[in-house]
């Protein structure tokens, strides 16, 4: 049972985590495109509270997602090559995790240097890693 419930917090705050993966970028893109001084302060207010709230998820996402392979074992592990895809592709969400904080503090400090549609390719790249990992997880190829 103990893993089940592993699972099911290791699921839950992925998926909390990666709706702010898939909202920050949006953000970006009309922080972007803004021009009104009062409209860029309120998206600079609402990409770090974005950011500082989903952190927390990411964490607990690694947290169950690190004891759930404990409790398998580390046969099991070695023996999930699957897994051990999935994890080189969760790397890669939690760099870009970073990428946009270091986007965001930019943002922050008027430095942006890129296009809404720059941010508009970058929204799209959380969705395809989203899609290889749960297929990895799901057919464990």
């Amino acid at each position: 049972m103990t893993i089940l419930w592993l699972k099911t917090l290791h699921l839950f705050f992925m998926v909390a985590w990666m709706a702010g993966l898939f909202y920050l970028p949006r953000i970006f893109v009309y922080h972007a495109q803004a021009t009104h001084p009062d409209v860029i302060e309120q998206f600079k207010t609402m990409e770090r509270r974005l950011w500082y709230f989903v952190t927390p998820f990411a964490v607990l996402t690694l947290v169950f997602g690190v004891a759930l392979i404990s409790s398998y074992g580390r046969e099991w592990f070695r023996a999930a090559s699957w897994l051990h895809h999935k994890i080189l592709l969760v790397m890669f969400l939690y760099a870009y995790h970073v990428y946009l904080y270091v986007l965001m503090r930019k943002f922050a400090s008027d430095e942006n240097k890129h296009s809404a549609r720059f941010y508009r390719f970058l929204n799209e790249t959380p969705v395809l890693i989203l899609l290889a990992i749960i297929g990895l997880a799901v057919i464990k190829p």
